[in-house]
């Protein structure tokens, strides 16, 4: 989809997608501590995946933000 056919995010959606960025940004850190405390190399190696996953999650969801960026409406305070 190209930004042509892309509709500016309602405020529920942001909302959504705020929470969503919380929620693996929460996850990231606990997979980085049950990491750093893994004495089992199979263990840690799932923990490494399972966080690439979230990593991943996060670094999609900031650029389909940043596709929408342009459509925001500007808001003067």
């Amino acid at each position: 989809m190209n930004n042509m056919q892309m509709k500016p995010l309602s405020g529920k959606e942001l909302d959504y997608i705020a929470d969503s960025l919380s929620n693996e940004n929460m996850l990231i850190k606990l997979y980085a501590t049950a990491r750093s405390v893994s004495a089992n190399a199979q263990i840690s190696q799932v923990i490494d995946q399972h966080l690439q996953v979230h990593e991943q999650h996060t670094h999609q969801m900031i650029e389909m933000l940043k596709q929408h960026q342009q459509m925001a409406p500007t808001q003067s305070h």
